[in-house]
């Protein structure tokens, strides 16, 4: 029986984190340290004529200023993110193999710009000083001389023809463009079909708001020829085989640390530029240098997430069966090829819970005048929700049938299981119907009406939307676990993947804790250093618990077997007849038993039976493919709109989540909270705006950018979490990292739809802010 799996159990880390005893990037310091500070570009598209740094040279305490030829001159080369995933299902191939231009463009991205800038706030000179105002001060008087260019921040635009050109490589700002799926199939079915629904969306730009701002410390030891970086991160393997690549030297010459990160949600898991020229720079002036982020700069230079374009559409028979779907999906990639991974996701998805017999998609991943993009919590799957319900809610009402009542009609059904979708992927389980009536019954759904005259009386308008959603977590295909029992009682575990608030310290112990039958207090979690993490793939796409879980599994299994020996010795007994219960080899004849810590005090006195240098109990799992699972549910929003301000308040919000077993019910119950802050953030307040004739950033801060506080989460939210098991690993673990965000914009907008029915059926712009919904029922009631 499980002891700990499935328990509430407070998050251990959390008292040490509370209490300002977390050790984050910026709390950091080495002896005789030093601070950069980064010169940034103020145009979105310029060449670089020339740099003039000899006052800033001069200046108090500046001890280097460096430029990105520097660099080059220095022998290295610019980081290669492998923007181009593992696939889905085929983790041995890419996730694109083919392009309409020819081939898939991937540049190696500099730490500084050399030529020319292609973004507001692309590093161009790295300043470093004594202290922080030092190099702020001399930043201030490098000169640098650029010839501004024509730019472009929308990447429907940059296709065009008459587009500036971003770079040589990729000819129309294509990185590539693909189509999926059956092409001609699609075509038939959408020439026999009855009704035929069109609209266009757009997903909307967000900033990584991470509570910690990215910080870096790097070093370099003359004496040893090795480097050191420490940075907060989603998984420190992946960063030093990227930066080691570029500085041309073997990864065991660099080792990085990742302790405490406040936060990571996908763009943390890329190599930033930054990173790269702080680590350079320690070289280059002999000690070490460290750089934090200020807000501002990280509205400029962090990696963003979502703004994507997607062109739907989707026919049905006459019942109202879908028949195909076909979409255009546009994705932004920015300035630098960092990562394909949304296009590569949201595309697999497409169709979610739904029996779609055919379906295609031309997918399009172009380059703009813009901080880069890469995968942000979910990575394609929210987009990819977000257009279906808000197609299926559109349909119903051109049809003139019931919202939920189409969905029925549409629903994979439980004898479909294992089922197949168009776009390649196998569910095998899923009670995609039975969570949605579920909702239905939590959320009240039958009382709607009445609650929409309450409102209504009080002078606002109501509005209920309702999203099913699957996801398809897959992420970096290779793991691996270190497990040593020693005979002081204490077990060590060095897990790859990498904690960025998931509660890591808490679950893994938790599984660990049941697999070996010791207690939790006695297990010690190591993470986040590649001085003794040797293989990782760190933390995204909800992989953590499936790949480490499995591995714990294993590792454990193999304690059990080199340890009966062992224990057979020390009990005088037939190593056949020992039975294994809570932690203990058991002999049944006598009733005598040995711990496994007994067994570790006994080979590290005496070494392992036969081999006696072997004194260690110890054991190591590695894993390189994939484990499918794919998290499902449904969540309700229901909310009302003034309509004199435009202002909405969420007013009760359901979420039905299938998350496969849960290993720490009220970690997840968490993790659906920060997912649906994130949602509500993007589907009606975080507004990134460029303007499309300067490239300015016009909403460089929190001033102009609004995040989800605790006043818009909803005073009602109602969780519950159901399960249909899945066999694709022994813990029954699918993951619930981005179940609250992958439905949220999709619920939101559906609820945002039924609230102004009765004045416009309008598309509202991403995110819906009080003065684009007050606009948009303005312009409905003049129609009207």
């Amino acid at each position: 029986m499980d002891r700990f799996i499935g328990q509430p159990l407070p998050r251990a880390e959390d008292v040490r984190l509370v209490s300002g005893q977390g050790r984050y990037t910026d709390d950091m310091n080495l002896p005789d340290q030093v601070y950069g500070v980064f010169v940034r570009s103020p145009h979105p598209h310029a060449v670089i004529r020339a740099i003039d740094a000899q006052a800033a040279l001069e200046a108090p305490g500046v001890l280097a200023v460096l430029r990105g030829q520097d660099y080059l001159d220095d022998g290295h080369r610019g980081m290669d993110h492998i923007p181009n995933p593992a696939d889905a299902v085929a983790f041995r191939e890419r996730a694109f193999t083919e392009s309409l231009t020819g081939a898939i463009f991937n540049q190696r991205h500099l730490p500084l710009a050399v030529d020319r800038v292609r973004h507001v706030g692309e590093p161009v000179v790295l300043v470093v000083a004594r202290s922080v105002r030092e190099a702020r001060d001399a930043c201030d008087l490098v000169e640098i001389d650029y010839e501004p260019l024509p730019a472009v921040v929308d990447a429907v635009r940059a296709m065009d023809a008459d587009a500036p050109q971003l770079w040589d490589g990729a000819p129309g700002n294509l990185c590539f463009q693909t189509r999926i799926g059956d092409e001609e199939a699609v075509r038939q079915a959408f020439a026999r079909a009855r009704h035929v629904v069109r609209q266009e969306f757009r997903n909307s730009r967000i900033v990584n708001c991470q509570m910690e701002p990215r910080s870096v410390l790097g070093s370099y030891d003359a004496r040893t020829d090795e480097y050191l970086l420490i940075a907060g991160s989603q998984g420190v393997t992946r960063q030093q085989l990227c930066m080691a690549d570029a500085l041309g030297i073997p990864p065991e010459r660099l080792r990085v640390v990742s302790h405490d990160v406040g936060g990571g949600f996908g763009p943390r898991s890329c190599v930033n530029p930054d990173q790269l020229a702080v680590l350079w720079a320690a070289r280059r002036v002999g000690r070490p240098v460290k750089w934090t982020s200020d807000r501002n700069e990280a509205f400029l230079a962090d990696y963003q997430g979502r703004d994507q374009v997607i062109r739907a559409a989707m026919a049905f028979d006459e019942q109202g069966r879908i028949l195909a779907i076909d979409n255009e999906v546009i994705g932004n990639v920015g300035a630098h090829t960092v990562s394909y991974v949304p296009l590569a996701n949201g595309s697999r998805i497409m169709t979610t819970v739904y029996h779609v017999p055919v379906a295609t998609a031309l997918l399009s991943a172009v380059l703009t005048n813009t901080p880069p993009t890469g995968p942000y919590r979910g990575a394609g799957r929210p987009e990819a929700t977000h257009v279906m319900e808000r197609m299926l809610d559109i349909a119903a009402r051109q049809i003139g049938m019931d919202r939920i009542e189409l969905r029925r009609r549409n629903l994979i059904q439980p004898q479909q299981m294992p089922y197949r979708s168009p776009m390649g992927l196998t569910y095998d389980s899923g009670q995609f119907a039975a969570n949605m009536e579920r909702a239905l019954v939590v959320c009240e759904w039958d009382g709607r009406e009445a609650r929409k005259q309450a409102a209504l009386k009080r002078g606002k308008w109501l509005g209920v939307g309702l999203a099913n959603y699957v996801e398809s977590p897959v992420g970096a295909p290779r793991e691996r676990i270190e497990l040593v029992i020693a005979g002081d009682g204490r077990v060590d575990c060095v897990v790859g993947t990498q904690s960025t608030g998931q509660g890591h310290e808490t679950t893994f112990r938790q599984v660990l804790a049941d697999e070996l039958g010791v207690p939790f207090e006695s297990i010690g979690m190591r993470t986040g250093d590649t001085a003794f993490v040797k293989v990782g793939g760190g933390s995204h796409s909800d992989r953590s618990m499936r790949l480490v879980g499995h591995l714990i599994g294993d590792a454990a299994a193999q304690l059990r077997s080199s340890g009966a020996p062992v224990a057979a010795l020390l009990l005088a007994c037939d190593e056949q007849s020992l039975r294994f219960e809570q932690g203990r080899f058991v002999d049944p004849a006598t009733g005598r038993s040995a711990g496994l810590f007994e067994v570790a005090a006994r080979i590290e006195r005496d070494g392992m039976p036969g081999q006696p240098e072997v004194r260690r109990y110890a054991a190591a799992a590695e894993f390189n493919g994939r484990i499918p699972a794919h998290p499902t549910g449904t969540a309700v929003c229901e909310l009302e709109v003034d309509p004199e301000t435009g202002d909405v308040e969420i007013v009760r919000y359901t979420s039905i989540d299938d998350v496969g077993r849960p290993i720490n019910p009220q970690i997840v119950e968490g993790q659906v909270h920060g997912g649906l802050a994130q949602g509500i953030g993007q589907a009606l307040l975080e507004d990134y705006q460029i303007d499309p004739e300067s490239g300015q950033v016009l909403s460089g801060s929190y001033m102009d950018y609004g995040v989800a506080r605790a006043e818009v989460m909803p005073p009602r939210l109602d969780v519950e979490l159901t399960e249909d098991p899945t066999h694709g690993n022994a813990l029954g673990v699918k993951g619930g990292g981005e179940s609250g965000i992958t439905p949220a914009t999709a619920a939101i907008f559906n609820a945002l739809a039924d609230a102004l029915e009765a004045v416009t059926t309008e598309e509202l712009p991403m995110p819906a802010t009080p003065p684009v919904i007050w606009e948009t029922i303005r312009r409905g009631r003049v129609a009207r």
